[in-house]
Order: C-alpha cells, then sequence, then structure tokens
C-alpha cells in the first residue's frame, strides 16, 4: 500500500534512519515536466511509485509525486530513473538526478570535495521519451584514466572520436567504469566535457584514482568525485534493463594495500530494499571498477573481499538475466562465476572485464595523429565497448578498437582480431612457426580457426602466451637508444585471448594467403587475413 503524502513524512520521521541522525527530511516532488521549464507548472502531473533514495534505504513516490526521505550529513540522495523517463541535463552535460546534504561541507581536501550544502528542497521534472520499439545500446567505458590535459586530448581525439565516427553516439546510454582520470581530479571537468559532446546521457562508476586520497576514512573519499557525477552507488533503469552501479572499491588509508574490492553495509541495505521490486523479465546488470574475482594470483590475498562477493550473489541469484560488468585490469577477460567463487545460479554468472579507453595509460609510440598506441598488455587495442540489449534479458557485447592501421597494428586488422604472422619463411623447412590470432572478445570455448590460400578450414589451438606483436614492439622499444615515445608499450603478459595455427611450408615458393575466423557468440563471424612468403634457400 501506498502512504498518502501526510502519513509518509510522520513515517519517515519516525524511522530510525530518521531518529538515528535527526537530521533533516528531503522532500520534495517528481512531475512530469511537459514543457520542459524545469519547474512544475499547475497542469503537469505528479509521477508516482519513482524510487528515491539516500544510499541506504528507498521510498517510492506518492500519487501526487510527493515524497520525503531522511539525510544524514554527507548523504547523496538520489532519483531512480524510471524506464519511460529522461532527467533533465545539468551545467556540466550529466543527467541531474541528485542532490547533497552536507550542510558544513566537506573535511578539507585538496580537490574541493563538496562545499556546503544544507538545501532540503528537491523538486525533480522528468522528461517523457518517445522510443520506438526494438534494442537498448550502450557505450561502456574503462578506465579513461587521464593524468594531464595531454591525456584528455588523446581521450577526445582517440575514443570520443571513434565513438561519434562509429555512430555510437546515438546510443540511449553511456557508462565509464571507474578511473575516470589518474589521481588528479582537477581534470575531471575538462574530460567531462570530452564525453558530454557525444550528447548520451553518462554514468559514471568510481575507481580507485578518482579517490580523496588526503579523506580521513573510507566514507569521504569520494567527495570530490560525487560533486562532479552523482551518487557513487545508485540505480538506473531503461525499458529493456536495470543498471545497478556500485562503489566497490574500498579506502583503507595507511594499510597496505590503501583499498580493498568490496562492499558496505549501507550498500547493502540498498539493495536488499531496491532488488527485490526490479522485474526478473529483463537484463539486470551490475556495474563497478574492480572486478568481482580476485586478480592476485597470490591465494591469501583477496582482492575483492570473498564475504562480500557471497552476500551479493545471494541477492543476484533470484535473477535468471545478470550481467556482470568491470574494469581496472588494463586487459580484456570474461569470467564465468560458479559455485567456486560463490555463485550458486541455476547457470554460470557472466562477468565481462573490460580493456582500458587508456589502453596500457596512453603509452607507447604516436601515430601521425600524435596518438600513442596504448595497446594493452595482453594485445588488445585501446577503445571501448558497446551492449545491446535485446527483448528478454539476452545481450550481445562487441569490442572497438579506437583506431586500425594506426602504429603498431597490421593493416589488416579487423575490429575483432588481430594478427601476426612471420613474413616470410624458408620453403620446405619444420613447421614450427605460426600465425597467431588475438580473438579481442575470444571466450575458452570460442571456435577459431585458419585456412592458407582458400583450401581447407584448419582448427587453431588457444594457447595461454604473451600476443607475440607486442613482444615485437618491446624488443624495438629495448633496442633503441633513444625513446620512442613518452612511456613505452607494456611488457607482454599471456593473453586469455590468443590462438595459433602452424603454417605450412611445403607449399610452392612465393606469397601466401592466410585467412582466420572466429565464432563470436554476440557478434557472429568474424574474419581477418594477411600473408606470408616461402623462399628457397640452400645451406
Amino acid at each position: 500500500m501506498r502512504l498518502p503524502a501526510t502519513a509518509l513524512f510522520l513515517a519517515l520521521a519516525a524511522s530510525p534512519d530518521a531518529r538515528a541522525a535527526q537530521d533533516a527530511l528531503i522532500t520534495g516532488e517528481v512531475y512530469a515536466d511537459a514543457n520542459r521549464n524545469g519547474q512544475r507548472d499547475p497542469d503537469e502531473a505528479g509521477i508516482a511509485g519513482v524510487g528515491l533514495s539516500n544510499g541506504r534505504v528507498l521510498v517510492r513516490s506518492g500519487v501526487d509525486g510527493r515524497y520525503a526521505i531522511a539525510a544524514r550529513p554527507g548523504d547523496t540522495v538520489f532519483a531512480i530513473k524510471p524506464g519511460a523517463y529522461a532527467f533533465p541535463t545539468g551545467a556540466g552535460g550529466l543527467p541531474a538526478f541528485w542532490i547533497h546534504y552536507l550542510p558544513d561541507g566537506s573535511p578539507p581536501l585538496e580537490y574541493g570535495g563538496i562545499a556546503a550544502q544544507g538545501d532540503t528542497r528537491f523538486d525533480l521534472g522528468l522528461l517523457p521519451v518517445e522510443r520506438t520499439a526494438g534494442p537498448l545500446d550502450v557505450v561502456l567505458f574503462a578506465d579513461p584514466q587521464t593524468a594531464s590535459l595531454v591525456d584528455v586530448d588523446y581521450y577526445a581525439r582517440d575514443i570520443v572520436a571513434s565513438v561519434r565516427g562509429s555512430g555510437h553516439d546515438n546510443a540511449q546510454l553511456g557508462l565509464t567504469l571507474g578511473d575516470v582520470v589518474n589521481d588528479d581530479l582537477a581534470l575531471y571537468p575538462a574530460l567531462n566535457r570530452a564525453t558530454a559532446s557525444l550528447g548520451v546521457p553518462w554514468l559514471h562508476a568510481a575507481g580507485n584514482h578518482d579517490l580523496d586520497f588526503d579523506a580521513p576514512g573510507d566514507e569521504q573519499s569520494l567527495l570530490t568525485f560525487r560533486r562532479h557525477f552523482g551518487p557513487d552507488t545508485f540505480a538506473w533503469e531503461e525499458p529493456g534493463a536495470t543498471f545497478v552501479v556500485v562503489d566497490d572499491v574500498v579506502y583503507q588509508p595507511g594499510a597496505a594495500p590503501g583499498y580493498v574490492g568490496g562492499l558496505r553495509d549501507g550498500q547493502f541495505a540498498f539493495l536488499e530494499a531496491y532488488l527485490p521490486t526490479v522485474p526478473k523479465d529483463r537484463l539486470l546488470v551490475v556495474a563497478a571498477h574492480i572486478p568481482f574475482f580476485d586478480t592476485d594470483p597470490a591465494p591469501d590475498r583477496e582482492t575483492f573481499r570473498q564475504a562480500d562477493r557471497e552476500r551479493l550473489f545471494a541477492l543476484l541469484g533470484a535473477f535468471p538475466h545478470v550481467l556482470l560488468l568491470s574494469g581496472h585490469g588494463h586487459v580484456q577477460r570474461h569470467v564465468h562465476h560458479d559455485a567456486a567463487s560463490g555463485w550458486h545460479g541455476a547457470t554460470a554468472l557472466h562477468e565481462y572485464n573490460l580493456g582500458a579507453a587508456c589502453g596500457a595509460f596512453w603509452s607507447g609510440v604516436k601515430d601521425a595523429a600524435g596518438l600513442p598506441t596504448a595497446t594493452m598488455a595482453d594485445g588488445t587495442p585501446n577503445g571501448y565497448a558497446t551492449l545491446r540489449v535485446d527483448a528478454g534479458g539476452d545481450y550481445r557485447l562487441a569490442w572497438h578498437p579506437a583506431r586500425l592501421g594506426g602504429t603498431g597494428t597490421d593493416p589488416a586488422d579487423t575490429p575483432g582480431i588481430g594478427l601476426h604472422a612471420p613474413r616470410v619463411l624458408r620453403q620446405g623447412a619444420y613447421p614450427a612457426w605460426g600465425v597467431y590470432a588475438n580473438v579481442y572478445m575470444g571466450l575458452d570455448d570460442t571456435r577459431v580457426e585458419f585456412r592458407v590460400d582458400g583450401g581447407e578450414w584448419r582448427p587453431m589451438r588457444k594457447v595461454d602466451r604473451p600476443d607475440p606483436r607486442l613482444l615485437a614492439e618491446n624488443a624495438r622499444d629495448d633496442a633503441a637508444t633513444e625513446l620512442r615515445g613518452y612511456d613505452r608499450s607494456p611488457e607482454a603478459i599471456p593473453s586469455t585471448h590468443l590462438w595459433r595455427g602452424a603454417l605450412p611450408t611445403d607449399l610452392p615458393a612465393g606469397e601466401h594467403r592466410v585467412e582466420v575466423r572466429a565464432f563470436d557468440r554476440w557478434q557472429g563471424e568474424q574474419r581477418a587475413s594477411t600473408t606470408y612468403r616461402l623462399q628457397h634457400a640452400t645451406p
């Protein structure tokens, strides 16, 4: 039963959340802003049932659109966007759906935190959206990680320009999975201007490089981030999917390491209140910065707290369609959670751990446009991903390299596959040399095949080794007597999506064409090709 506004005020005033702090009630009206003037006119109706939260409890707007919610100093109160509406755009070009309550402001912080804000009135005019039937398209970034205005320029000309050039700026939603900058939080406005230029409603998760490192504790460590990007844990609804974005960086000042992946009791309180209201016939996306799996091979070190993972997975277990999104690693991986990591659903839980927009921290030799190669340590080119959500919880993922044909890439590369093969081999030599295919979105069961000169398709073998193209770039950096770029490319590490096929040497002398195809479960067949030459030689 939905309470009338008066009863709602009384109930909240007596609630444990309000009594504990004896602080404030944030009140307001949620309404349909038909004329988009930012204020409620007499003929504009209230909207019932819109969720609002202080990060712990959840309330819903009444039949007249009114609501009230308790707020403690330090809270950010936010609305959950209903699928049929849009939020207005704020001054920075981002959706405006929150209010901070810090009557005394932040503790002294290098990057300012949040200035004193004691307003307790928050009205929200929602904008009706007319959407044609069809899939939901989302653009995904991880780790732009800009350390200077030079890096921000790379981000704008490389990543943002690639999204615009590919037409993905017609997406309904964008999401950045943390490490928006690389510790210099003063870069937020410049970077946000570049992102907002796409005209796509954009959401942000917080990363470990988005922290106020001079904050006294975890609770204050994202105040500057929140000033620019709003709540660090929130939900967002689209007609075909529900998104829950969580801050999973638990700051541990003075400890080593200085942070760990995990969630807090307040976040679990919000999830426990909100998730039971989420429909189960659509996709539920849970997005964060730090991967939900442990990334450290040391068995005694948790990079994401096991107890928190199990508690989260227990809440998600009731949903048949769940996708986890994470960043942080600057490599591209797919992980399928099962009982070993605390997941007990009917099928494995898919986590897509995105590669980085900055690649390996904007490193490598620059191309003709002055943009660094930015290849990641697993050989994946820097770029961004897209998520297409279909009816009934189905989804499709794709990786989009920011550039093709730039420094360090083969002209024959395609968006999905990077090839490496020797240019020349001795005719008749033992066939010990191979063509390598880095299938950027490859999974353990991806089928990858190759053929030479249009012959029979033969299977390629998945191998656990570094991408030889990046090894060759490492060797060029080693051999150089002068710096080839500001930072050299990263040291190659074993890739989780590399396949090898042995090249035949018993063919006629001359050039031979090698074709590779991979069967992507989301995008269908992907192809790439290259050549090698057989040369006759005598001892």
